[in-house]
């Protein structure tokens, strides 16, 4: 036979426990890590293989990118065929705030090289910039896709990052 345990009793042992596990949680709250600054990850596996013609390409846009680096603009990648080059400075555009703000970024692809100049999208009217033949390369709203090794064209990208650069200066992005 087993002795009933009075109520008094059972109900005393109830808040003990409850208590331990509050402790328990209140600690592990205190224990948490505090956040880091926010990690962009790049996951693309390199598609570059067997295209000299594309990471040649790459190369070259990769050296009009470089002279941006300074400030708060950083290249982020570099492996795995990709590159962007992003501001880490917080800004507030339209009301909302960002913790980084993208400038431009380079895709090594199968047949072409994507360039994704951002500042469109922050002055629509810059595509009037453009010249034709960056034009011809021009898919969506701000990617281009590069081809081929065209000095016309590369020398087109170089003016349009200036171009971006300077606005993003004036505006205080930067």
């Amino acid at each position: 036979m087993t002795k009933a345990v009075p109520k008094k009793a059972a109900k005393k042992a109830a808040p003990k426990k409850i208590a331990k596990k509050a402790v328990k949680k209140a600690a592990v709250k205190k224990a948490a890590p505090e956040k880091k600054k926010k990690e962009i990850k790049i996951k693309y596996a390199d598609k570059s293989a067997g295209q000299p013609e594309m990471v040649i390409i790459f190369e070259q846009i990769k050296k009009m990118l470089l002279p941006y680096v300074k400030g708060s603009l950083e290249l982020v990648g570099g492996n795995g065929g990709m590159l962007c080059l992003v501001s880490q400075q917080h800004v507030e555009i339209q009301g909302r705030k960002r913790d980084e703000l993208w400038f431009a970024g380079i895709l090594v692809q199968k047949g072409y090289v994507g360039f994704y100049y951002m500042p469109v999208y922050a002055q629509p009217e810059m595509k009037k910039v453009f010249k034709p033949e960056l034009l011809k390369c021009l898919k969506g709203k701000s990617c281009f896709h590069i081809k081929k090794n065209d000095p016309i064209i590369m020398k087109q990208i170089k003016e349009s990052l200036k171009l971006g650069y300077d606005m993003y200066k004036e505006r205080g992005w930067l």
